[in-house]
């Protein structure tokens, strides 16, 4: 996977490390061309030797699907995609493979998810219920201070990714498998944004930690320190 620059959302990054009383909120939002490089071409042949890449690899249940959304309902949301089933929790083994990649990008050279399974991952209903997902976990933790920051990340995650065209994934690994399993972890979320036209994934990963176990290079209030007139924010919202 490529890494691509992006000056928007490294400000946006800066401003999604908040501390807020007990805790503090470090989240990371970055920018993925599906390339193969290197390493990626080793990963996606051994993925290759376990079975056609456009096969389906089954995944888990979506992790942010509420009680109240049954199965038909979620069932029912998927769009019908070259190599995707709407009618399981599935992706194809490539798909699997670009997130995968996408993990030991963002998390190297501290962590290797070439082991990561399928089940490990799941697809979510849509952009609007993960970014309401989004917008509830950091505004109960963050209050008015996420409120004044939310409306510009989607409009530059939009810019970024297209967000009407997108799926999302998320990953849930086990305890062993976390890179945030580390003490004083209150919470975290890592979702993939994968837009295969443009053939990119834009990877939102976050955790919430008890400020007691924090490193002390976190800002008291870092959202008031960027200049966000320079972005173009005139661009239509479109998650609420």
């Amino acid at each position: 996977m490529k890494f691509l620059e992006n000056s928007k959302l490294e400000a946006i990054n800066s401003a999604l490390t908040i501390e807020n009383g007990d805790c503090c909120v470090i989240g990371r939002l970055e920018s993925y061309s599906c390339k193969m490089a290197g390493d990626d071409k080793r990963l996606f042949k051994t993925l290759s030797h376990e079975g056609d890449p456009n096969e389906l690899t089954v995944l888990s249940p979506p992790q942010t699907m509420m009680s109240s959304i049954s199965p038909a309902a979620y069932s029912a949301s998927l769009s019908a995609d070259e190599g995707e089933n709407p009618l399981n929790y599935a992706c194809s083994r490539k798909t699997l493979y670009y997130l995968i990649s996408t993990l030991n990008a963002s998390f190297r050279p501290d962590y290797d998810f070439s082991n990561a399974k399928s089940d490990e991952f799941s697809r979510e209903p849509s952009v609007n219920y993960v970014s309401n997902f989004i917008n509830s976990s950091l505004g109960a933790v963050l209050g008015e201070r996420y409120n004044r920051l939310s409306s510009l990340l989607w409009t530059t995650i939009n810019e970024e990714i297209n967000l009407d065209d997108c799926h999302v994934y998320s990953y849930n690994p086990d305890l062993d498998s976390d890179p945030y399993g580390d003490e004083g972890c209150l919470w975290s979320f890592n979702f993939f944004l994968y837009n295969r036209r443009m053939k990119r994934i834009l990877f939102f990963t976050c955790k919430a930690q008890s400020s007691s176990l924090d490193d002390k290079s976190i800002h008291e209030d870092p959202i008031d320190e960027f200049e966000f007139e320079s972005f173009n924010t005139n661009l239509p919202l479109i998650v609420p």
